[in-house]
């Protein structure tokens, strides 16, 4: 079994940054691709960054330029640095791992407020 565990959500005013973190535990072999998605109220959940094993990273449009997804491998964690948040960021984010030869996982997810 994989578990994800997420920190670093709150509450934020427009125009500040936080930092996410995803660590992952249990029984891994490698990670592959792992990221984070949001959804907010009344909305699918959309996807907000993915970066494979290697390091490449894909953004969603709405929040290129303003935020970075990173990871250490040697700790099964993946990191995403907001900056210049905005109100329509407010979601509860997830991060999600592609876990070889078990499958995908997510976290129990974390509240992001973008509010003054």
């Amino acid at each position: 079994q994989v578990q994800l565990v997420e920190s670093g959500g709150g509450l934020v005013q427009p125009g500040g940054s936080l930092r996410l973190s995803c660590a992952a535990s249990g029984s891994i072999f490698a990670i592959n691709a792992m990221g984070w998605y949001r959804q907010a109220p009344g909305k699918e959940r959309e996807l907000v960054a993915t970066i494979t094993r290697g390091g490449s990273t894909n953004y969603a449009d709405s929040v290129k330029g303003r935020f970075t997804i990173s990871r250490d491998n040697a700790k099964n964690t993946v990191y995403l640095q907001m900056n210049s948040l905005k109100p329509e960021d407010t979601a509860v984010y997830y991060c999600n791992a592609a876990v070889v030869t078990s499958g995908r996982f997510w976290g129990q997810g974390t509240q992001i407020t973008v509010s003054s």
